[in-house]
This record gives C-alpha cells, sequence and structure tokens, in this order.
C-alpha cells in the first residue's frame, strides 16, 4: 500500500518521536514505528466506510422526510439513488472488504454520528446532488462519478473529519492525502463486475518493511556518529540550533547513504530533500543539500559510501 516516500516518513515521524521521548527502549520503538504504519490501513478502511455510512444516512434521512406529518411531494418521491449507488452496493457485497470496514465503521456510529449527519446535509444541499438526482435513472458510471466528486469535494475536504483524524491520530493528517488517493483512484479504476477496490498490506513486499525496520534502527544505534559528522560540517551552527526535523532527516539520509547500497545516491538526496520541503523549515531544503553535498563528495573519494550496481553512486 504504502511506497518508499511514506515509509520514510512513518521513519522520520517514529525518530522524532523517539528522540523526545524520555523512554528510549529501540525495540520497544520499533514495535511502534510498524504499528503507526499500519495504521495506514485503519485510515483506508475509514475512508472507505464514509460512503457507506452516508448511504445508509440517506436512506433513513429520506424515509423520515417521507413520513413527517405533512410531507411535501419532494419528500413523499425522494429519489434514494445515493442509497443505491451501484459503486457503494459493490463494496457493500464484498464479504471481506466489509469485514474490515465494520471493525472501524463503528467510530461514525458510536463516536461521531454528527459527522455523518452534517456531511450528508452538506451534500444534499448541494447542486452536486440535485443534478444527480434530477432523473431516478442511474448507471453505472454516473454513479461512479458522483460518488467521486462526493469523496473529492465533501470527505476529504471536511474540516469536522479532520478535527476527528487529529483526534484519533496524530499522523493520520499527514497520512490523509495517500490514503484518499489510494481510495479516490480504486474507485475510478472500478467498472461493472471487475472491483478495484481491494485492501493491500501496508508493506508492498518483505524488503519495503526490512527497508522500514533498518533506516529506523541504524539511525538510531549511529546517531551520535551522525551528529559528530553534521557538527564538522555545519559552519558556525551548534547542533542545538540545527532544528530537530532538520537533524533527523539528515541522520536518516547518511543511514541511507552508508547502510543501504542498492539505493542510489541521487535518490537519497532527493528524497530527503523534497521531504524538506513539507515537513521542516524554509531554509531545511537548502541546509540540507548543503550538508549532504558535502558529504557524499567526501565520501565518495574515501570510498565511506559504497552502492553496489552501475551508475548508484551519481
Amino acid at each position: 500500500m504504502i511506497n518508499r516516500r511514506h515509509i520514510r516518513l512513518k521513519v522520520m515521524q517514529s525518530l522524532y518521536a523517539y528522540f523526545t521521548s524520555k523512554d528510549q527502549d529501540l525495540a520497544k520503538a520499533q514495535k511502534q514505528m510498524l504499528r503507526q504504519a499500519d495504521s495506514i490501513a485503519h485510515l483506508y478502511f475509514l475512508l472507505l466506510s464514509l460512503p457507506l455510512a452516508l448511504a445508509q444516512f440517506s436512506k433513513e434521512f429520506l424515509n423520515k422526510q417521507k413520513n413527517k406529518y405533512f410531507p411535501t411531494d419532494a419528500d413523499k418521491n425522494a429519489n434514494e439513488k445515493f442509497a443505491d449507488n451501484h459503486l457503494i452496493k459493490l463494496i457493500a457485497e464484498d464479504e471481506v472488504l466489509l469485514s474490515q470496514i465494520n471493525k472501524v465503521s463503528g467510530l461514525w456510529l458510536n463516536n461521531y454520528h454528527d459527522l455523518i449527519r452534517k456531511l450528508f446535509v452538506k451534500i444534499w444541499k448541494s447542486d452536486l446532488y440535485k443534478a444527480y438526482t434530477i432523473s431516478s435513472q442511474s448507471s453505472f458510471k454516473e454513479d461512479k462519478e458522483f460518488l467521486l466528486s462526493v469523496f473529492d469535494n465533501f470527505i476529504i475536504e471536511d474540516e469536522l473529519l479532520h478535527h476527528i483524524l487529529e483526534e484519533e491520530s496524530i499522523f493520520w493528517m499527514d497520512d490523509l492525502p495517500f490514503v484518499a488517493n489510494i481510495v479516490y483512484s480504486q474507485i475510478k479504476a472500478t467498472e461493472i463486475g471487475e472491483s478495484h477496490i481491494i485492501a493491500t498490506a501496508v508493506f508492498k513486499n518483505k524488503d519495503d518493511k526490512t527497508f522500514a525496520e533498518k533506516l529506523f534502527s541504524k539511525t538510531i544505534i549511529n546517531h551520535k556518529e551522525f551528529e559528530n559528522i553534521i557538527s564538522k560540517r555545519a559552519k558556525n551552527w551548534d547542533l542545538d540550533r540545527i532544528a530537530s526535523m532538520d537533524q533527523i532527516l539528515i541522520m536518516m539520509a547518511l543511514c541511507e547513504l552508508i547502510y543501504f547500497d542498492e539505493i542510489p545516491v541521487k535518490v537519497t538526496l532527493n528524497e530527503y530533500i523534497e521531504v524538506a520541503k513539507y515537513y521542516s523549515t524554509s531554509n531545511s531544503k537548502s541546509f540540507i543539500n548543503g550538508i549532504l553535498d558535502k558529504v557524499i563528495s567526501e565520501y565518495k573519494k574515501s570510498g565511506k559510501i559504497k552502492k553496489v550496481g552501475r551508475g548508484l553512486l551519481e
């Protein structure tokens, strides 16, 4: 499910938690890092559960409208296309998916039912909903386009949802764009009789899990050495004055350069500069690039950076 960049983000978050904690037990911290990675699957199922919860609420809401004391003609003839959406039914009919969704959907039903109500009312009042329900006839294509629009314009943008996710996990708002893109892409790729809504393992393979574990543990084990490398090359900067996140990103990059002989130097450099754009200070990109450039130049000459394969040192 997650790619190497997202693995680096999970390791970065866990390293930050480790270095700012009084309890620095490596084995315990590594288990916690893997649990945080696994929580991405939890978020995936939570997002997937929202259309189902909204469709169910839609059915209940429209029934109440029909059964009130003085229903209007519009109430009596309310269109139930949302509740009967083909894509939502496809998800609900997948027993494997549904069993996972049911494990997490209680969050909305038991703790945050107000989110479902408020979300549905926003959708119900929208031009998107009016255009969708203007006709009682439906098609798979129309249902899919409607669901994608709801997901993109209402669910993912909802401030109350953001607040809830932050309450549940301090990392989920960082994970949201990535996981939302997976859900959106899977819905978009789904056709009649060919569902692409498939929950895969958090790590794509054993190599990715090993990469996460090794990057985390090696960075911690060698952090004193990495701190010395940074301080010697950061002119006029004390370590205490360098942003904690910058130090962690540089240490992770040094770990990859020295201990991961199959990862090209350019990939490591580009990845950590890219991460720094979003997770550190405005000057971090230049600072991190400057330190790593010096180390790469020196260590290539001394042979301390060893890569297996043509072009990996470039």
